[in-house]
């Protein structure tokens, strides 16, 4: 996810150089939404998993 979003902000990037302005915010909207969705997501499986790694060493 990360991937994708470093492609749409240099797209953005790409395309602000250009002048094309419209495309510019679209594709840095984009990537701003894919950069917070995937630290979201990081921290939800980073939570999981200390979770999970809590139990396991509390059964041991």
């Amino acid at each position: 996810m990360i991937k994708w979003a470093i492609i749409f902000l240099v797209l953005g990037l790409v395309c602000g150089a250009f002048g094309f302005t419209g495309a510019e915010g679209t594709f840095v909207t984009i990537a701003k939404f894919l950069f917070v969705l995937a630290l979201i997501v990081f921290v939800v499986l980073l939570v999981l998993g200390l979770l999970a790694g809590r139990a396991v060493s509390d059964r041991l």
